[in-house]
Parts: structure tokens; sequence; C-alpha cells
């Protein structure tokens, strides 16, 4: 058995998996969204790092009761097209403390379809509501494999729920992505900031 001391990381000692992507995590770029119809990201995302992940901070809807969604494009964002198969699943649990859940919507999930990809269930638009949360986009570069994501949100519900949201899927091309977009299911992204870093070399 491996004694693990301290200050030495599981990596370190080569027992975690050598091809999941480690180190730091590098800046690449930053968006703010001000009443922004879309956020893309069309450079940066090439075959200099193993991984991508894009981080959102209180990502606020003009418009009530609406989807945070993305989509993939191989084309430098000419099209987010990408066909993408999905899983989505959520705990609930409301502020009245009268309702809690675990549950698996297959309103939200993809099978081989081109749509935008939902990443939570429906932000409020009051004041104080908005997500946050990341996405894990990997090898994206890749002229071989799918393309995997894998993405965990938080976000403050227009019924006043906390929903903890779980995503993953892949999209189904093995053609190089190279652009990402953000969306809300309907009407603008009223604010937010939404990060890109580079993960491995």
């Amino acid at each position: 058995m491996a004694v693990i001391s301290n200050g030495t990381t599981l990596i370190d000692n080569g027992i975690l998996d050598a091809a999941i992507p480690s180190g730091a995590m590098t800046l690449l770029s930053t968006q703010t969204a001000s009443a922004s119809a879309t956020i893309s990201f069309t450079s940066g995302i090439d075959d200099t790092y193993d991984s991508y992940v894009f981080t959102f901070k209180d990502i606020h809807p003009a418009t009530n009761d609406v989807q945070f969604e993305f989509n993939l494009s191989v084309d430098s964002g000419s099209n987010y097209n990408v066909t993408k198969t999905s899983t989505f699943f959520f705990a609930y649990h409301n502020e009245a403390d009268s309702a809690a859940a675990l549950t698996y919507s297959t309103d939200h999930d993809l099978a081989q379809s081109t749509a935008f990809q939902r990443l939570l269930g429906g932000i409020g638009n009051d004041n104080d509501q908005t997500a946050v949360g990341t996405l894990h986009l990997f090898n994206p570069s890749s002229t071989t494999f799918v393309k995997h994501f894998i993405a965990h949100t938080s976000e403050y519900n227009a019924n006043d729920y906390n929903n903890n949201t779980f995503v993953a899927g892949y999209g189904n091309t093995t053609s190089a992505v190279d652009a990402v977009q953000f969306k809300m299911s309907s009407g603008n992204i009223d604010s937010g900031v939404i990060k890109l870093y580079g993960i491995g070399g």
C-alpha cells in the first residue's frame, strides 16, 4: 500500500491516471455580459492545452425562469450546431423547506441533437437571483475522439429553489472544436462574468 507523505499528491506518485489533465489553470480570456444576446469564445481553444474550463459567476438573466445554455462549433464560430448526447440531473431544495429531491430530467438532456445544451433549470431574474458554475471541455482539438464535457452549476431558481445541477455528455464529432457559445433560452444575459482557462499542456 502506498504511503502519501505531507505535501505529496497522488499525481506525484503516479497513482492518478496520467490521462487526466493536471497542472495550473491558465486564464486565457474573460468576458462580461451586459444585456448580451450571446457570449462567444472564438479564440484560445486549440491544441495548446489538454482541456479547457469555463467558470460562470453571477449569471443573471433579463427574462425570468430561463435556462443558461451552450453549444460547440467546429468552424471558428460560424455555426454552433455540433451533435450532442447528454445526461442531466439535479438536486433541489426550496426556501420554505417543504420540497427537496434528487431527480433526472429528460426535458433537459439531448440524444443526438444539435440544439443548445441546457446547463441548469431556470434562473430567476429578481435582483438577487443568479447562477454560478463550471463547464469542463476535454481535448477539444482531437481529430480522433468525440468531445466530452462535464458541467456543474448552482442557481437561485425562479421559484425560490436552489438547484444543484450536473450535466455530462459529448459532442459527437471527430472534428476539432474551436469555439463555444453561451446564451439564455430566451432573452439576454443581463449580467455576469465567464472566464476561460486552459489546463495541462
